[in-house]
């Protein structure tokens, strides 16, 4: 799978050392552009439903709740975003990711929960942040968030196989490397029609439409 080109981090100025912002084209999943992609990383809100996103409080609302990261525990990362804060708080239970649209100190807010396919993974994940506002146990993350260890180990194989069929690798050879033993013994007419052919196929069909944006579906609740 293919790091976005818009998601690069931009060499930074010797005079001021600016945070990479993604530029929001091209369809890159990043609200800013990852230093370390072994760091926890700032996805687009939109793309992913259990950030919560806040703003100010309408009029009337001035005794509405303000959130300072600050006071909410360790901070996983902080980012200056395209518009607003993007925020990772730690919990015990599952970090908690925040798009702050009104970062101000001291403002009341109020939390913008959009009425798209995710609205059910939007609320539950406000409900949990709000038991951490409130000081309670917030529970776990909403069925779906993260990927399962099967999805993560599907994944695994799709991308080394993605990276075999880059470099050259046939499918029986891909399907070799991945420990289908038996494609090697098998004769030409046999493997045409054999499974451990069909396990190589899939898997390289998977890796490039992950390579040509799929990779984005990652992101949403299954």
């Amino acid at each position: 799978m293919r790091r976005c080109r818009h998601a690069s981090p931009a060499a930074p100025s010797r005079r001021t050392q600016r945070k990479p912002r993604s530029r929001g084209a091209g369809g890159c999943p990043f609200a800013t552009s990852p230093d370390d992609l072994s760091a926890p990383v700032v996805w687009r809100p939109e793309l992913t439903a259990v950030t919560v996103i806040l703003d100010v409080a309408p009029e009337g609302f001035e005794h509405a709740t303000p959130v300072d990261p600050q006071m909410l525990g360790a901070l996983l990362a902080d980012h200056a975003g395209i518009v607003g804060r993007h925020v990772i708080v730690e919990d015990a239970a599952g970090e908690h990711r925040l798009w702050l649209r009104a970062p101000e100190p001291g403002r009341p807010l109020a939390a913008v929960v959009p009425l798209d396919k995710d609205f059910i993974t939007r609320v539950l994940s406000l409900l949990r942040f709000h038991r951490r506002l409130l000081g309670r146990a917030t529970g776990p993350f909403p069925r779906g968030w993260p990927l399962t260890a099967q999805k993560l180990a599907r994944l695994d194989l799709i991308l080394r196989a993605l990276d075999l069929h880059d470099s050259g690798a046939t499918y029986r050879e891909i399907a070799i490397a991945l420990g289908r033993d038996d494609a090697e013994r098998m004769s030409s007419s046999d493997w045409k029609m054999s499974a451990s052919r069909s396990f190589a196929v899939r898997l390289v069909r998977d890796g490039l439409a992950l390579m040509k944006a799929d990779y984005r579906k990652l992101l949403r609740i299954r």
